[in-house]
């Protein structure tokens, strides 16, 4: 248990950047995960659309709703004492305009997100800075990113040739221009995940992008080994045995002392 642990602020995530902590990120969609998670150490819980797949076996996360994002948000900070609600928002719910961002993302904060994210580069640097200069924080997601899976091709790594690490290092850097908190990098390199990280001033979570990003994040459901067909950059942390609080603390303690990812195990 953690009762004491102060919250984790968007101050608090950026004093552990600048100090070299790692942080720990799992996805989380209900009150009871929240609280174990929560008293497990966890610094940052996604509320992930994710749930498309995990909870409601869609086979992407295209299908997810607003109005289901809200709900999850709003079971998850009910359980959630002291670590960061991010809330997904949902394909079709920021693609419109700037003036749908907004309202799309004051109903995930009214719900208990103490963050957005949402996904893409390019053109959705002037969306992050409407949402910022609103008081809305957000943590931005590239590589590869569930809701462009199609017009991606598929689960593919992002970043090898090079013409694509370079796209993606200027749309990080135009996010973090933007006032972007933080960005998740999916599934790229871990040459990319690297670069990317030395190259801007704000945290970086990888799932898949090698061991030098900031923090780390896992589909909950992935981590704790319930995946048919796990991908390369999962680890089950309940194989050790114990209860769902122990491989909670497991990975916790595994991102904060480096040990995972483990290059070559779980890296591109």
């Amino acid at each position: 248990m953690t009762p004491t642990r102060k919250p984790v602020t968007l101050h608090r995530l950026r004093a552990m950047h600048g100090d070299g902590e790692k942080i720990s990120m799992l996805t989380c969609y209900d009150a009871t995960f929240a609280r174990v998670l929560d008293d497990a150490g966890v610094d940052c819980l996604l509320v992930g659309d994710s749930l498309g797949m995990v909870l409601q076996g869609h086979t992407s996360t295209v299908p997810v709703t607003l109005e289901e994002m809200a709900y999850h948000v709003r079971c998850v900070a009910r359980g959630n004492r002291t670590a960061c609600v991010i809330g997904d928002l949902p394909f079709g719910s920021y693609q419109s305009s700037i003036a749908q961002a907004i309202d799309s993302a004051s109903a995930l904060m009214q719900a208990g997100a103490h963050m957005v994210k949402l996904e893409g580069g390019g053109w959705t640097a002037p969306v992050v800075r409407a949402l910022v200069e609103r008081g809305i924080p957000v943590c931005a997601h590239l590589g590869l990113t569930p809701q462009s899976v199609h017009a991606l091709g598929g689960w593919r790594v992002q970043g090898r040739e090079e013409s694509g690490a370079a796209t993606l290092m200027a749309h990080a850097k135009e996010l973090a221009d933007a006032g972007a908190t933080m960005l998740v990098l999916e599934l790229v390199t871990s040459a990319v995940g690297t670069e990317v990280t030395k190259a801007i001033g704000i945290p970086t979570i990888g799932i898949g992008a090698g061991p030098d990003c900031s923090g780390q994040v896992l589909v909950l459901h992935d981590a704790l080994g319930m995946a048919e067909r796990p991908a390369r950059f999962v680890r089950n942390f309940m194989a050790e045995g114990g209860g769902i609080t122990e491989a909670a603390r497991r990975y916790v303690a595994a991102v904060k002392d480096g040990s995972f990812p483990e290059t070559g195990t779980h890296t591109y």
